[in-house]
């Protein structure tokens, strides 16, 4: 029977400008040493650079999860490829659903196709409109464009709590008040994205910003308790968010 092969490249593309900003942050000059507030300047500097990774991050993210719809959508195109032709095998009058003539001049009625009956668009939570919901608050957040990020973030949440992007979306959204020094709101929003999507991909990353948060907020031995309980919630986090949680104890003096 025929068929064809799906193979689809990751669309990553580089990002040139980011990149030399992300070096051009890493790398203070020689002037900036010499500066009287060296340490204010380097601890601002370096909180520049993790929210540019952190940036980053979130690109990559969303390009893999393009990446996995477009292959659902082409598995799902070769699905019905195969059903077609394995009806014109078996007789389908040799067009795409055409009927196989009866004798006494009855068409037979049509196959009907296998698999549940399309979704209504807007009909379930999640769908095409949600993600591009998504999708679109993400840009804004790229663009610098905060307040309407979390307006796109927070709608998202609530209309698609059950969705597999939600988690990542209540992480934003506190990211959303983080990078506007809004600290209060985006202690609760980690912390709602703690406590409601704690096993989602973001689930370590609510966590750490959420004790972070607390250190920006003068909540010191919060945020030692927060950082405490990272390894315990996820012992398979990345090497990356083991060191940042490391880094962060020793910064707040964490015993």
């Amino acid at each position: 029977m025929a068929a064809f092969d799906v193979n689809i490249a990751p669309p990553m593309k580089i990002l040139s400008p980011r990149f030399a900003l992300l070096v051009a942050l890493a790398l203070p000059t020689a002037a900036a040493a010499q500066r009287g507030g060296d340490a204010v300047y380097i601890e601002d500097r370096l909180n520049q650079l993790q929210q540019m990774l952190t940036m980053m991050t979130g690109q990559i993210e969303q390009l893999q999860h393009r990446n996995a719809s477009l292959q659902q959508q082409m598995e799902k195109m070769q699905a019905d490829y195969e059903y077609r032709i394995d009806q014109l095998e078996k007789g389908g009058g040799g067009k795409p659903g055409g009927a196989a003539p009866r004798p006494g001049g009855l068409a037979a009625a049509p196959a009907a196709p296998s698999g549940p009956a399309p979704t209504p668009a807007g009909a379930a939570p999640g769908g095409a409109a949600g993600e591009q919901l998504y999708d679109e608050a993400f840009k804004k957040l790229q663009e610098g464009d905060y307040v309407a990020a979390e307006r796109g973030f927070k709608t998202f949440v609530q209309r698609n709590p059950q969705n597999k992007l939600a988690g990542n979306a209540q992480y934003w959204l506190g990211e959303t008040y983080y990078a506007r020094r809004d600290y209060n709101n985006a202690l609760t929003a980690f912390a709602e994205g703690y406590k409601v999507y704690k096993t989602s991909p973001k689930g370590p990353d609510n966590l750490l910003k959420l004790g972070i948060t607390m250190s920006n907020l003068g909540r010191k031995s919060d945020a030692c308790a927060v950082f405490a309980r990272f390894n315990q919630d996820y012992p398979r986090a990345t090497d990356l968010q083991k060191r940042r949680i490391e880094q962060e104890r020793q910064k707040n003096s964490c015993g």
